[in-house]
């Protein structure tokens, strides 16, 4: 299985590159989010001890929903007694699955969005897109911030999106890349310190914290190499990322950003929370497409130098959870 399972890899992120995201009636990751909104609408409780318990039962029962449905598909592929038809199932519909966890195609469709708009001058367009890939208050934004909130949320996104899914691909298979979308997506519905959100939140925000640790820093290193292969300044990435990777709230998502920021040589800035790199804060949307470059090169490396080697590693010893 280990051939299978590294083609499900390439066949995947080739899946997101060519034809990016379904429709959202058609997506698992949409069907986790409507899964968790209704977990979320039954378990608001006013005792914060009492819903920060219940925060606990919306990860837990969301995880072992998914798992049930791959586990049926599993059992689905095993009745397949011809081996060419079960390779064949096996790595298409792996692929297929793994895809949907990815989304290099979809983030590059809404970083275009906002590189539209700006390219006709309609900046509250620019920043109602922006909007839609960034936590942050983008009603008063001017062009440079727009811009660079645009990157900044290409180096997370490469993380969240990417290689955070990948990387636990190669450590659990397609289970492995779900629960890790299933945790992102409640991090990024419900991981807010927020009156509303903090105690019904806090096990996911952990949990993401938690599974993005290593994802992030790797990435961030190779991003490195991606900047050196692109003919980007890499040793500033390298620089930037190890003295400003830490400065973000975020205990992950400053290396990507730090290492973006570097190999651009630009500075990103979000009012009152962060400075990341030297650079001054002019930005231009062929930064945006060289960003887009960046994350799709990182892809595939992270693919071929990190989840390749996993898998084989795993499965010298024994210990590999096939696609």
């Amino acid at each position: 299985m280990i051939i299978e399972s590294i083609l499900v890899v390439f066949f995947a992120l080739g899946l997101d590159f060519l034809f990016g995201d379904p429709k959202n009636k058609f997506h698992p990751t949409v069907w986790i989010g409507r899964l968790i909104a209704k977990l979320i609408t039954a378990f608001k409780n006013t005792s914060h001890t009492f819903e920060k318990i219940l925060g606990v039962f919306v990860i837990l029962i969301s995880v072992g929903t998914v798992v049930l449905f791959l586990l049926l598909i599993d059992v689905g592929l095993n009745l397949i007694t011809v081996e060419i038809f079960s390779v064949i199932a096996t790595v298409v519909i792996g692929a297929i699955l793994l895809k949907t966890t990815i989304a290099v195609k979809g983030m590059e469709k809404h970083a275009m969005a906002v590189v539209h708009s700006l390219q006709h001058d309609d900046m509250a367009s620019a920043r109602d897109n922006l909007s839609m890939i960034v936590k942050r208050n983008t009603k008063n934004l001017d062009k440079n911030h727009v811009i660079s909130g645009v990157i900044e949320s290409i180096s997370e996104n490469t993380v969240d999106g990417v290689t955070g899914p990948l990387f636990y691909f190669g450590l659990f298979g397609i289970p492995g890349a779900f629960v890790y979308r299933v945790v992102n997506t409640a991090d990024s519905m419900i991981g807010y310190k927020t009156e509303i959100f903090k105690d019904i939140g806090w096990f996911g925000a952990n949990c993401d914290k938690l599974l993005n640790y290593i994802p992030s820093r790797l990435t961030a290193l190779t991003m490195i190499l991606s900047a050196m292969i692109l003919k980007n300044d890499w040793k500033k990435s390298y620089e930037i990322m190890m003295r400003d990777g830490r400065k973000t709230e975020s205990p992950n998502a400053g290396y990507p950003m730090a290492a973006i920021a570097g190999a651009l040589g630009k500075r990103f800035e979000k009012i009152d929370h962060y400075s990341l790199g030297d650079g001054d804060v002019s930005f231009s949307t062929d930064h945006i497409r060289s960003a887009i470059t960046l994350m799709k090169v990182t892809a595939v490396i992270f693919s071929s130098l990190i989840v390749v080697p996993m898998i084989l590693a795993l499965s010298y010893l024994g210990w590999w959870f096939h696609a």
